[in-house]
Parts: C-alpha cells; structure tokens; sequence
C-alpha cells in the first residue's frame, strides 16, 4: 500500500505536462461553449444586464483563449521547426551537446 500512496504522490507533485495543460484548456473551451449555449437557449429574454454583462466577458475571455492557445502552439511549432534546422546543420556538435548533457545529468544523478 505504500507504494500505491507513494505513486500518487508523485502524480501530483509532478508538473502538469503540456499535453495535459492543452487538454485541460480544450475541455475548459468546451465547457465554456456548451454554458454559453445552454444559457442563451434557456434563459433568453430573462436575463438582467449583469448577466449579459457576464456572457460577453466570458465569450470574450473564450475567444482570446482559444488565440493564445493557437499562438503557443504556432510559436511551438516554429521552435521545434528552428531546433530541427539547427541540429541538421550542425550533427556532430549536437551528438557532443546531447552525450555532455547525458554525462552531466548522470553525474548529478549519481551523486545523490
């Protein structure tokens, strides 16, 4: 059983990654969308201005989430798009990077 606790912990010490925060801002869209549009079917005239009010910032906050979202993962994308160009150009260099931080890494691991 400690084990079982320990692995949990561990779970949730861990930094979220970032499949798991695109997939957590892509539910919360969602989300979002299918509120905006249950509460515009049913409340329809009913709704004061406070709540009009509150729709539109969050259809606004929706809208520029989904930009930011889509911008990460262009800027992503030309990261990796940069870091492919680089190693190509350079193999050898970036095999002797890569061994270096391999051999660092496993120094400091070792140490403990």
């Amino acid at each position: 059983m400690e084990t079982y606790f320990g692995e949990i912990q561990k779970e949730m010490s861990a930094p979220p990654t970032r499949e798991k925060l695109a997939e957590d801002l892509r539910a919360l869209a969602r989300d979002a969308e299918e509120m905006l549009k249950a509460t515009a079917g049913e409340m329809g005239d009913k709704l004061n201005d406070q709540a009009k009010a509150a729709r539109d910032r969050l259809a606004k906050a929706l809208e520029s989430a989904k930009a930011t979202y889509q911008q990460l993962g262009e800027r992503t994308l030309e990261g990796a798009r940069a870091a492919d160009r680089v190693i190509r150009a350079h193999p050898y260099e970036s095999i002797g990077a890569a061994f270096g931080f391999g051999v660092l890494l496993g120094v400091l691991i070792g140490r403990k």
